[in-house]
């Protein structure tokens, strides 16, 4: 009997959904062999992982300004005036937000 060239077992799970989603990949991809398929994904594919503080900061800043300008949107109700020092502060928190998600997309961008 041959000696096997990987005599190395790897067992794991999935759910029906996800075996479904690599059967639709090995499809597109022209394979029906999912040893090989796995083996090539394992070894030779990559995992993007985008860590950008950025974007958690961006996160923060759009609650904050919802929550400022559903503030602003109930005293406006209730009294009937608007007040500048009130719109400076929500202009200002969308300018924080637009610097924030310039600094994203040229993080994004600068990915290769």
């Amino acid at each position: 009997m041959a000696k096997r060239k990987r005599n190395v077992p790897l067992l794991f799970w999935v759910s029906e959904q996800e075996k479904d989603m690599i059967q639709q990949k090995m499809e597109q991809l022209g394979t029906d062999n999912m040893s090989a398929y796995l083996r090539k994904i394992a070894v030779d594919g990559y995992v993007v992982k985008l860590d950008l503080p950025e974007l958690k900061e961006l996160i923060s800043l759009l609650r904050r300004s919802s929550n400022n300008l559903n503030q602003l949107t109930r005293r406006v109700h209730e009294t009937g005036r608007v007040y500048d020092a009130d719109l400076e502060d929500v202009r200002q928190s969308y300018d924080r937000l637009w610097d924030a998600a310039s600094k994203i997309l040229s993080s994004l961008a600068a990915i290769q």
